[in-house]
């Protein structure tokens, strides 16, 4: 397969031209399944792991290869396998924090350019978690596009559209209606040849039956949601990457029962541009929102221009990033100490 099909780049190739000098092979990651991963590359579709001196640099499980990752491999043509030695620098990154306690980043995929953040116009229709979503696409490096799908279930729509640009400023959002071939041809502008588009969103928004519909085949399985809380059954199991026929990269990835922020500094600025706009206005540089005289923000608030569950909303997620920044710097301290215990051990061993 073309290279460039698959989103190859002039930023790829000069990152990759110390490797190809030393006949390495480059490829980008499909699917990855307990770290063994689908490759596909200029000439093969391989199976693929990671060397061992790869597994005993990885730090965690950021630092493992993830779908949309450009790899440098070494590639055994008549087992149609390879032993990937290095991943090449990603231009962009959607992460979050694992679900459960554990404080540690899950990567989502790499290396996209548009991110389609899929919500239903059903009964499961959230504003608040429309907002995570935006604000880590932000973070992400990618642009995000806000796709409203099952139009045809919704007898509100101009409504939820409201709703949806009150939290999205500057994202392009679009209505659609998989089911009745409504306002399709708008994504399609995303999806030119080589650029890379993930979708993401929670189980049963139409995410899957977005995949078949613009690649004409009924390849990844779908499931209607249920009829009590109108909430999605999970369909896709892992993240795919999908390339179409008429040029364009797909990623599909299951619904998130938990969206929890890994890092979103910058995305933090760009996905509440009204409350830092409003903060900026307030009498005193260091104003705390909360009764002062002059706050602009609780003037706002009170006048009605500024939703308060949005500006509660602001709150949760700056507590919930410096938390994660708190544990984050122990995690590192602990992860230091243990590198530096493994090179003592191997010194230790060498000098016998």
């Amino acid at each position: 397969m073309d290279l460039q099909k698959l989103g190859w780049n002039q930023f790829f190739e000069t990152e990759f031209d110390i490797y190809k000098q030393a006949g390495y092979t480059v490829g980008r990651i499909a699917l990855e399944h307990k770290r063994m991963y689908r490759v596909l590359t200029e000439n093969e579709e391989v199976l693929a792991e990671v060397s061992g001196k790869f597994r005993y640099n990885a730090g965690d499980r950021s630092d493992y290869p993830a779908v949309g990752d450009w790899v440098v491999m070494k590639v055994r043509r008549e087992e149609e396998r390879a032993t990937i030695h290095g991943i090449l620098p990603r231009k962009s990154k959607f992460s979050r924090k694992v679900a459960g306690v554990t404080t540690e980043e899950q990567i989502v995929a790499t290396n996209v350019d548009t991110v389609f953040i899929v919500a239903a116009l059903n009964a499961d229709f959230n504003v608040r978690r429309l907002e995570r979503y935006i604000l880590m696409a932000w973070e992400s490096g990618a642009n995000p596009v806000i796709v409203l799908s099952k139009a045809d279930l919704c007898d509100n729509i101009d409504e939820k559209v409201s709703a949806t640009e009150e939290v999205a400023f500057g994202v392009p959002i679009h209505v659609v209606s998989a089911e009745q071939k409504i306002g399709l041809d708008q994504l399609g502008v995303y999806m030119e040849e080589g650029r890379t588009v993930a979708l993401l969103g929670s189980s049963g928004v139409g995410k899957s039956t977005l995949v078949n519909v613009f690649t004409g085949k009924e390849i990844l399985k779908t499931a209607k949601i249920r009829e009590d809380d109108a909430k999605g059954r999970h369909t896709t199991t892992h993240r795919e990457l999908v390339v179409l026929e008429k040029g364009g990269i797909l990623i599909d990835t299951p619904g998130m029962r938990e969206l929890q922020l890994w890092e979103a500094d910058s995305g933090l600025s760009q996905g509440f541009t009204d409350i830092e706009e409003l903060a900026a206005q307030c009498k005193f540089r260091d104003c705390q929102h909360n009764g002062e005289p002059g706050c602009a923000v609780g003037k706002a608030m009170e006048e009605g221009t500024l939703d308060s569950k949005r500006y509660d909303s602001y709150l949760k997620l700056q507590k919930e990033l410096a938390y994660i920044e708190r544990k984050e710097d122990k995690q590192l301290a602990l992860a230091d100490k243990e590198k530096w215990k493994k090179i003592t051990t191997w010194q230790k061993k060498q000098k016998k």
